[in-house]
């Protein structure tokens, strides 16, 4: 669990951030959720856009990914939705939110 402190920080550093992918009207499969798992490894900070035509809802498919991926939802805005998980590799440059 993070702090408000450390999501303030986080989405100040995912606001330079480009969504890394995209949920559309097929919603939420199994590749997106592995896919998700593995840009979290890389770079702790993911940024998924969730397009208008996905039936589900947005706060609700964001806490989902969380449970399912084991991670934190930074920020939700419109469509795009922020995850935060430290990543366990070594040769990853890991974010410092030790504030």
């Amino acid at each position: 669990m993070i702090t408000t402190k450390q999501r303030a920080y986080l989405r100040k550093i995912a606001s330079t951030y480009n969504s890394s992918m995209q949920i559309g009207k097929d919603g939420l499969k199994d590749n997106s959720i592995v896919q998700i798992e593995e840009m979290l490894d890389k770079n702790e900070l993911v940024k998924v856009k969730i397009l208008k035509n996905c039936d589900d809802n947005i706060k609700e498919l964001a806490q989902k990914i969380s449970n399912l991926v084991g991670c934190d939802v930074v920020q939700v805005i419109g469509g795009i939705v922020v995850f935060y998980r430290k990543s366990k590799r070594k040769d990853v440059k890991h974010i410092d939110i030790n504030i």
